[in-house]
């Protein structure tokens, strides 16, 4: 029945029973059930690293990856849809929008298991030119720990190891804070040379809806799908 199983639930086996129940349902579904969550809350803080690291930034946020602005009490939305892919593979959106004065910026990303490699394989950015492998954890209070690995650039016939020296490794914690009740999250990107690039850290609250067979919005889907892991 592993088919059935959410690709956060195949990836952590039975640490998935580990999770906080609000997290075993924000985790939980599949493209099966036909739903989908989409929250709204207020991030504390969006912070940028030294002025060195821009360049980082600015290359980011050419395809939604990252982006060279920062704030404080910027509001927030997050849209996490489940679906099969042209490829067949169970997939999940991660359409973030963070509402700056000056505009609104975007962090897309599509999450798949990799049947290939055992884990989840994160493609960043509209066009899903990084494939990134991702390891997934349950820390002591129920919360989930995501941490990316090795990246691989793909763009047409081009395919390569992305070097970690152009790029960051992320640190992801989200949990369900009972004293809130309300889910936080808390993101660093670093380099290993550079140090600090970019992170965010606040609250949302989310609302499940039905989705029905071709209503996912195309606004959350990537502009094209890379087969490559």
């Amino acid at each position: 029945m592993n088919e059935y199983r959410s690709i956060y639930h195949r990836a952590l086996g039975e640490d998935f029973e580990r999770l906080h129940p609000r997290m075993q349902d924000r985790f939980g579904f599949s493209s099966r059930d036909g739903i989908a969550h989409v929250g709204e809350g207020t991030m504390d803080e969006v912070w940028l690293g030294r002025f060195y690291t821009l360049p980082f930034l600015l290359l980011g946020s050419w395809r939604r990856i990252m982006f060279p602005a920062s704030g404080r009490d910027v509001p927030f939305t997050i849209s996490n849809y489940a679906y099969r892919d042209v490829f067949g593979r169970e997939t999940v959106t991660w359409l973030r929008c963070f509402h700056l004065p000056a505009r609104t910026r975007k962090f897309d990303a599509t999450m798949i298991y990799s049947e290939k490699r055992h884990r989840i394989l994160d493609y960043l950015g509209s066009h899903q030119h990084l494939a990134v492998d991702i390891e997934l954890g349950v820390d002591e209070h129920g919360g989930l720990r995501l941490r990316s690995g090795e990246q691989r650039f793909y763009e047409r016939r081009v395919g390569f190891r992305f070097p970690m020296a152009l790029s960051g490794y992320a640190d992801v914690r989200e949990w369900w804070s009972e004293e809130e009740e309300r889910y936080r999250i808390d993101v660093a990107v670093t380099n290993p040379r550079w140090g600090p690039l970019f992170g965010y850290r606040g609250w949302f609250e989310v609302q499940e809806k039905a989705v029905g067979p071709g209503e996912i919005p195309r606004e959350v889907l990537p502009v094209r799908e890379e087969r490559r892991e």
